[in-house]
């Protein structure tokens, strides 16, 4: 099984809640995919902030866990998101996570979102993920 496809499951099962699906992964790189519907928009016909605010978190959880193997305990503490057009409201939201560093307690990566079909950038977004002890003795690989 590759770990693309490890990744797919463990999300299926320990995070059914989860609307974005992985489109890719590679070293220190995920895409992530969100549909959106009628309960992604916010009134004025735009897609929410905490749409693509989930859309750049799962893409980063996404990139660090093909990095350093399923570590379900690591955990975001700090994500900053600019916000710089309006997304179509009619398009699946796009996350291109790219990780910056992955240290030994903590990885920090970028993401940049898009409406599917579009190369314009509506937002961009800054990340740190702390990673757990078990992960330092070997337990998460």
């Amino acid at each position: 099984m590759s770990k693309k496809e490890e990744l797919i499951q463990f999300l299926a099962r320990e995070f059914p809640q989860n609307k974005c699906t992985v489109e890719e992964v590679g070293p220190m790189s995920a895409t992530v995919r969100m549909e959106v519907g009628e309960a992604e928009l916010r009134p004025g016909g735009t897609v929410s902030g905490p749409v693509l605010m989930t859309v750049a978190d799962v893409g980063l959880y996404v990139a660090l866990l093909h990095e350093i193997g399923i570590v379900p305990l690591a955990v975001t503490t700090n994500l900053n998101v600019n916000f710089l057009r309006k997304p179509s409201a009619d398009a699946a939201i796009l996350g291109v996570c790219r990780l910056l560093k992955v240290g030994r307690t903590l990885a920090t990566g970028e993401v940049s979102l898009y409406s599917e079909g579009s190369d314009a950038l509506v937002a961009h977004a800054v990340g740190t993920y702390a990673i757990p002890p078990a992960r330092n003795d070997g337990g998460g690989r």
